[in-house]
């Protein structure tokens, strides 16, 4: 094997074996970068290096030695909408074809590994980075992720699924640790990574900088190793993010396979001297190289020197999934879609000037760049559109601009006002302050409608904002940050060549203050509590019956659809959601048909409706369609924190249908069969839990008529009174009370009896 390894064709052998014939010195340099963007390579060994760059809605390749936030030394790529715009699709096909286009870029540029996804959720809208993440709602941040890593290494690209976990703000995010009990860490927080890593095996997984819980994302072996591997199966390399390493001789063990970016042989030497001194089981070092050596040999094998892609398809495509993106909160009169002879006011400078994309380390390069302004003219013509840009974007001196825009939106037919966050209020690296828009943007809108009542505010930013001039306009597109083709894109919304069918993957709430976090963001002295518990996003503001702008889901089309016919079937794999759909209205449109279940009675805490499914649909005029969305048993299940698994209650659930969280059109009920929790009982387990068992039951229920009766001659409880006090007595502390017949030896008898007959059910069931 060492002669093989020695020509430099070691890649043909088994990872394990190339490994095996390293030297601990080898071995320990290829869990380390060699550079910001490249793996060790070993060359006597036949290991190449490979690179790994950022994404995720671009390939950011740097050139030389360009810093790692820096722009113009990388190389052109296409800037597909950020995950704000591409959540709002709801579209798993469409994400899959961004995704194999992005692993064709990557492809051409000798990419190994392109960072992204991330599907963190947005747990607040403050949130610095929510322009990276899909949604508030972990099932849709998993079926669209899944989607993305499908794409992509179906090119022979891998993907880095990111940010693992629990990374929902940018203030302190070297060292706060997030503390969140167990329910919605796995119910919310870690659900979406988990429907990832099963359905789509990305070849890596990036660790964040926070702390979960107290402990390290980089040095957790529960989270690397116990609940990533061994529970879901995951087969590739966990990576760190840039910088994350804490310590680097706790973290491989724990299941950090790769530290980026180099270290400058530092972690290197510190693993060979604790293999050296027994404190690192050299078996440990010897599994995260192998993993390294595995995502080279992916790496290369998908490679290609001839690889290229068509940078005008991709445009196109870019401008596709921004027009897809984009969602229409609001139409009265309908107003929009604009006739191409309609004498239009074009007002705003980002109509001129995008925002286009998010600020940090996702930073693309476009090919090119195409503007609203421009657009609206190829449509309607330049001797029907005036231009104002109505404020600077940095909000510098805007003296005259306001006047201008007053002056040309009064001579036009209809007004588009471009509206939106500046980048320097949202970007990786810190949170967003408030969620208004810039004062003086605000100032400007109120004088154009006083100018002219026929307003289309066009929004433009990475997260939802306060809408405080809702009432006051009859349309409100939002276009988040819509990629380097988002300005055509969003008028081919504006003008109907494309029926609006973005859905809002969050919820725009009245004010910061009514948002679920809004309590514990972002924490104090190193800690940020989960204060809201499961209740993220809409399930907060439905659990309150509370008023927002527009609730999850929402968003209208230029045509009209109904529902019937729905139909709801139970399986060992879960519930098969059918429902007929129809196009009512006059032009082709496209429907997010969505899944909601309940579970009134639960035993445990719940959200009155969760997301469990939902299908894009594209309707020509009069067309009917029956829809079918599969809801799977497991996304039915709790995290059962008595048993630490999940469980799937058993009972009646409802199951509503619609089109958004608040606009639900039919429900039906469905009888769901539980999963059998048998807890042992001990002194400490209460009246009601011992009551409940098959062969304590009867037993204790006897003594408890006996101790009632005797308590029923006095005035202190009634007998429901005593039944509701007594259900969570623990059975051990009966005795000695007046009237129960029994010692503890007894009861412990009785205890050791229910437990043993418990346990011989569940052999014999097993054999």
């Amino acid at each position: 094997m060492t002669d093989t390894l020695n020509t430099g064709i070691g890649l043909e052998a088994s990872a394990a074996d190339i490994v095996a014939e390293l030297t601990t010195e080898e071995q320990a340099s290829l869990t380390s970068g060699a550079s910001f963007w490249t793996t060790q390579a070993v060359e006597r060994a036949g290991i190449p290096a490979i690179v790994l760059t950022d994404g995720p809605h671009g390939v950011r390749l740097q050139k030389g030695s360009a810093d790692h936030l820096g722009i113009g030394d990388s190389v052109p790529a296409t800037c597909f909408p950020p995950a704000v715009a591409l959540g709002s699709t709801f579209d798993p096909e469409l994400l899959e074809r961004v995704g194999r286009a992005l692993g064709e870029e990557a492809r051409a540029e000798g990419v190994g590994v392109l960072l992204g996804p991330g599907i963190n959720i947005k747990r607040s809208p403050l949130c610095g980075r929510n322009f990276e993440y899909l949604s508030e709602d972990p099932i849709v941040s998993g079926v669209l992720g899944s989607a993305l890593v499908t794409g992509l290494q179906s090119q022979g690209v891998g993907a880095s699924l990111k940010h693992f976990a629990a990374n929902n703000q940018e203030h302190d995010r070297m060292t706060a640790s997030s503390d969140v009990d167990p329910r919605p860490l796995r119910e919310i927080y870690l659900r979406g990574f988990q429907r990832v890593v099963e359905d789509a095996q990305p070849w890596t997984v990036m660790c964040s900088y926070n702390r979960l819980n107290g402990v390290y994302t980089s040095e957790d072996p529960w989270l690397l190793t116990s609940v990533l591997r061994d529970e879901w199966g995951f087969e590739g390399l966990v990576v760190s993010d840039w910088g994350a390493v804490n310590d680097r001789v706790v973290g491989l063990p724990a299941g950090l396979d790769l530290e980026m970016p180099s270290s400058d042989g530092r972690s290197a030497a510190k693993l060979v001297a604790a293999v050296a001194d027994g404190s690192l089981d050299a078996q440990a070092l010897e599994l995260g190289a192998r993993r390294v050596v595995e995502l080279v040999q992916k790496a290369v094998a998908g490679a290609s020197a001839d690889a290229g892609y068509d940078a005008d398809a991709h445009h196109a495509l870019a401008r596709e999934a921004a027009a897809r993106a984009a969602v229409l909160l609001k139409n009265d009169g309908a107003i929009l879609p604009l006739a191409a002879d309609t004498r239009v006011a074009v007002i705003g400078e980002f109509a001129r000037t995008p925002r286009y994309q998010g600020a940090g380390s996702s930073l693309i390069n476009p090919t090119k760049l195409d503007n609203a302004l421009d657009a609206v003219i190829a449509v309607a013509g330049a001797e029907r559109v005036a231009f104002a840009p109505g404020f600077t974007i940095d909000g510098s001196d805007a003296t005259g601009l306001v006047e201008s825009a007053v002056a040309a939106a009064a001579g036009a037919d209809a007004v588009l006002v471009f509206l939106g966050l500046p980048g320097s209020y949202e970007s990786e690296g810190f949170d967003r302050e408030n969620l208004r828009l810039p004062a003086e943007q605000l100032a400007l809108l109120d004088a154009v409608v006083a100018a002219n009542a026929n307003v289309v505010v066009v929004l433009a930013g990475g997260g939802v904002v306060e809408l405080p001039f809702a009432d006051d306009v009859p349309a409100i597109l939002e276009g988040w940050l819509g990629g380097q083709a988002g300005g055509s894109g969003i008028v081919d919304v504006l003008y109907g060549a494309v029926d609006p069918s973005g859905r809002l993957a969050e919820t725009i709430p009245l004010r910061l203050e009514d948002t679920p976090a809004f309590l514990d963001f972002p924490g104090e002295f190193g800690h940020v509590r989960y204060g809201e518990g499961l209740f993220v996003g809409y399930r907060w503001y439905d659990a309150r019956d509370a008023a927002v702008h527009y609730p999850f889901g929402h968003g209208l089309s230029y045509t009209t659809f109904e529902y019937s016919g729905l139909s709801v079937t139970g399986g060992d794999s879960g519930l098969t959601v059918r429902v007929t759909v129809t196009n009512t209205g006059s032009r082709t449109g496209r429907e997010v048909v969505q899944v909601y279940t309940g579970r009134s009675g639960s035993a445990v805490q719940r959200a009155p409706r969760e997301l469990k499914g939902f299908a894009s649909v594209e309707l020509a005029a009069g067309e009917s369609r029956e829809v079918e969305i599969a809801v799977r048993r497991e996304d039915l299940a709790y995290w059962d924190l008595r048993v630490d698994r999940w469980i799937v209650e058993g009972g009646e659930y409802s199951v509503e249908v619609g089109a958004s969280s608040r606009d639900l059109r039919l429900s039906a009920a469905v009888e769901v069969a539980g999963d059998t929790v048998r807890l042992p009982l001990s002194l400490e387990s209460s009246i009601a839990e011992v009551a409940a068992d098959p062969i304590a039951g009867p037993i204790v229920m006897q003594a408890m008529a006996s101790f009632a009766g005797g308590m029923a001659d006095t005035d202190i409880f009634d007998a429901e009174g005593l039944e509701k006090m007594m259900a969570s007595f623990p059975v051990g502390k009966l005795v000695g009370f007046p009237g129960v017949p029994a010692t503890p030896e007894q009861i412990q008898q009785l205890i050791d009896a229910a437990n043993g007959a418990a346990q011989a059910g569940a052999a014999g069931a097993q054999g």
